[in-house]
Order: structure tokens, then C-alpha cells, then sequence
């Protein structure tokens, strides 16, 4: 027996679940299904910008959001111990002048509940095998239960999404050499400001290291090579050749760890007929910026308010202008990040030079501004 719903959303990360709530909250029968056993308690995401905390507003899930996080009200960019670029959000024109230090599970977590607060429900695990559409709606396939017709599937299910595979949209970009160490860990020392997001150019390469609630800090670093999961002694010798140097940082202990290739890519588009995509699935980068989570959170919202004025007047072209909205969006996104990464992964005989470039431009009123607006999402309003 084949079940209905009104739309169906491929993946339960923030992204599916943020566009799960708007159009619940909307009035629409929705259905998430993720091939996960269970939501993730571990994540590479951070941080949640103004722009996001902005859009989700509406959903009701901000002030929560808010209160268990950490608001960092600056962002810097040093070489050691030397201030190169300041990057104040305290001016910033919205409700939310800070970056908001919360963990992607964290930030999973207030999403689902809200979602099933308004009654809804993530199938797990549920593997999409394949998607058919047509003149009258699409109908998915699965591993392990009964067909689901849909009258519009979105797919929020990450960068090998199986959405888009079906739809048989292209994914065009590459990937960088070097790889990313991730780890959240428990510091002493170091003199790191509470409310900061820090990212260290140093000769030897980058470091980015932020507090997160619960008092620990999350550090990630581009490296030549690394170990599958960074122990305590890996990470104290990247802030020990690139952190602050005149009081040491000090890892007392690895809460978590992980190593991860970096890509840039974009679908090259955003709709295929009743199939649309969102968040990972239509765009990946650095995590130079802390835009990848909060790009999605974005494009679900975007997506969500077209998917509404399409179902109610009976006229798609709200969905196409979501595509042609959303996607330079994530190509001027993908582009910064892989500004910020290329600065970071220069060779060592370059990197004196860009550190001196970068001090004259932190000088700048203007550029210090443009950062925060970029950062935050805002520009993109």
C-alpha cells in the first residue's frame, strides 16, 4: 500500500527539519525520513549566525536556540598572539548582534522537538532506492517499507544525496588538498576570550578555536595529513605551533574528534520538476566562516515559503524563483569560504606577507563591517 502525504523531505539534519516546521506550521501534511537510525550527537557545525536566528523566528525555536548557546560577540583573525583583523558584531543591524556557539545537535535537537511538538515524525531508518514522477505527483521508493506518494519532494539529505542523484542534477566543483581537524576539547590557559570566535593564521598553518556551552572549546585546523580521530597530543601540537603563544593553551582532554575532506561544489540546479533541494544537498564547502548549517537553515525557510504560496495558488513559479534566488546565494557563500580557506592553506614562505596584508586591512572601517555582514548572514537578506 502506497502512503500520502503532501511533501515529502529526504533527511532529518537542520535544514530538512527547519523546512518540516515552516510547513507544518503552514498547514501542510509533511513526512521526513532519514536513513539514520537516529539523529546525530556529534556534529561539525558550531555556529548559528544572525541571518538564521532571524528566519527562524517565525518557527518558534530561536529563544531556545539562544539560551542554550554562548553569544560571541566578535570574531578575530591573529597571528598568535597579535590582533590582525577585529570583527565586531555588536553594530550589526538586527536583533542578534553575535555569533551564537551551539552545536549542530543541539541545534538538531530544539528543531526536532518543535516538530514533533506540532505533531509530526521522522521515519527512521528509511533509505530512499529511487524517485518517480509524474503529471500528477512523485512517488519514492525505499529499502525497507512502502512506497510514498508525495505531491513535492525536497532533498535535505547532505552532500551524497540520493535526491539529487535520481533527479540527475550535477554537482560541479572540486576539493582541497589538505584536510580539517575537528575536535571539541577541554582547554586551561591561553588566555581565550569567553565570547570570542578566534582564527589564528600562524606560519605553520590555521587554527580556529571557540568556546561552546558546557566549557569547551571546538578546534579546527587545516593539516597535511591526520590521524581518523586527533588524539589530545595531535591537537595540543597544533595549538602549540599555531595558538597563542605567550600563555599556552592547554588540551586537558578530546570530548570528541574527527578528520574530514573539504569540497566546494554546487547542484547546478535547484529544481528538477517536483523535486527540489536545500542545505547540503544543493551546496557544500569550508567550514572557513561557519556558513554551511546556516546556509541550509536559509534555503529550508526560502524553500518552505515558495512549497506554501505554490500549494495554495496552484501556480509553481513561486519554485522556481526559490532556485534562482537561493543558488547564487550559495555560490557567493561557496566563494567566501574558499577565499577564507586559500588564506588560511597558502604556502609558508607567502603567509608573512598575507598576515601583513590582513593587518592594513583590519585597519579599515569598512572591511571590518563588510566581514560582519557577510558572516552573519545578513548581506544575504
Amino acid at each position: 500500500m502506497t502512503e500520502q502525504t503532501g511533501i515529502l523531505i529526504v533527511g532529518a539534519g537542520p535544514t530538512g527539519l527547519t523546512a518540516a516546521v515552516a510547513l507544518t506550521l503552514a498547514g501542510h501534511d509533511v513526512t521526513v525520513v532519514d536513513a539514520a537510525a537516529e539523529g546525530a550527537n556529534t556534529s561539525r557545525a558550531a555556529v548559528v549566525h544572525a541571518r538564521s536566528l532571524e528566519v527562524l523566528q517565525p518557527l518558534g525555536v530561536t529563544g531556545e536556540l539562544v539560551a542554550r548557546g554562548i553569544e560571541a560577540g566578535r570574531f578575530t583573525v591573529r597571528d598568535r598572539d597579535r590582533v590582525l583583523v577585529p570583527v565586531p558584531f555588536d553594530g550589526l543591524p538586527t536583533a542578534h548582534p553575535y555569533t551564537l556557539m551551539l552545536s549542530q545537535a543541539e541545534t538538531e535537537a530544539v528543531l526536532l522537538r518543535r516538530f514533533t511538538d506540532l505533531g509530526g515524525r521522522v521515519l527512521r531508518p528509511v533509505r530512499l532506492t529511487a524517485l518517480t514522477e509524474d503529471a500528477a505527483g512523485i512517488t519514492a521508493e525505499f529499502e525497507s517499507r512502502e512506497p510514498i506518494r508525495a505531491q513535492y519532494v525536497v532533498g535535505a539529505d547532505g552532500m551524497h544525496s540520493t535526491v539529487r542523484e535520481q533527479a540527475g542534477i550535477g554537482f560541479g566543483g572540486g576539493d582541497y588538498a589538505e584536510s580539517f581537524v575537528l575536535a571539541d576539547v577541554r582547554l586551561r590557559g591561553g588566555a581565550l576570550p569567553a565570547d570570542e570566535v578566534v582564527l589564528y593564521f600562524a606560519t605553520a598553518g590555521m587554527v580556529v578555536v571557540a568556546p561552546l556551552p558546557g566549557g569547551t572549546h571546538r578546534v579546527v585546523a587545516t593539516v597535511d595529513a591526520a590521524p581518523e580521530h586527533p588524539d589530545a597530543a595531535f591537537v595540543q601540537a597544533l595549538l602549540d605551533e599555531r595558538g597563542p603563544r605567550r600563555v599556552r593553551a592547554v588540551v586537558e582532554d578530546v570530548v570528541w574528534s574527527s578528520r574530514f575532506r573539504v569540497h566546494h561544489r554546487v547542484a547546478d540546479r535547484y529544481r528538477s520538476g517536483r523535486i527540489l533541494l536545500a542545505g547540503d544537498a544543493a551546496h557544500v564547502h569550508s567550514p572557513a566562516g561557519g556558513q554551511g548549517m546556516n546556509t541550509g537553515i536559509q534555503d529550508a525557510v526560502a524553500l518552505a515559503d515558495a512549497l506554501h504560496t505554490a500549494l495554495t495558488s496552484g501556480d509553481d513559479a513561486p519554485l522556481d524563483a526559490y532556485a534562482a534566488a537561493r543558488r547564487p546565494v550559495a555560490e557567493q557563500v561557496v566563494g567566501l569560504a574558499d577565499r577564507l580557506t586559500r588564506l588560511a592553506t597558502v604556502g609558508p614562505r607567502v603567509r608573512p606577507v598575507r598576515n601583513l596584508l590582513l593587518r592594513a586591512a583590519g585597519h579599515v572601517p569598512a572591511v571590518r563591517r563588510g566581514l560582519a555582514l557577510r558572516l552573519s548572514g545578513l548581506v544575504y537578506r
